[in-house]
């Protein structure tokens, strides 16, 4: 006996996680709320309270963060990095991104339900 349902199946990075992280909790909601209303993305996570250490000229440095985890299609990871990039405090922005291999069916066709192939044009 098989279980037939309407879903379709889904091809391996058709979708992708982007992170980026903020210095605050404020610059993180601005900038998650701008990538929700432009459907860059179907869905922001926001997670306090990282701890980063890294290098930034030729210095360790040691800061709190809040980590962003962005679920797109992978189409449109260009435009995000670009809105990021033009609304982010940081003068280098991280974002990095990873394809989305694969999960929960219906999660990841919500993902590209919601989030159009390519940018909509408004009159």
């Amino acid at each position: 006996m098989s279980d037939k349902t309407n879903e379709e199946a889904y091809t391996a990075g058709t979708s992708s996680v982007a992170f980026v992280t903020t210095p605050d909790k404020a610059s993180a909601k601005k900038l998650a709320h701008g990538i929700i209303e432009r459907k860059l993305a179907a869905c922001v996570n926001i997670i306090p309270q990282i701890e980063s250490i890294y290098m930034w000229e030729d210095k360790v440095n040691e800061d709190n963060e809040y980590l962003m985890m962005i679920k797109t299609r992978t189409t449109r990871i260009d435009e995000l990095s670009k809105f990021v990039r033009e609304n982010h405090p940081y003068s280098v922005a991280e974002v990095i991104t990873l394809p989305i291999q694969s999960g929960n069916l219906p999660y990841l066709n919500w993902i590209t339900q919601t989030v159009p192939e390519k940018a909509e044009v408004k009159d």
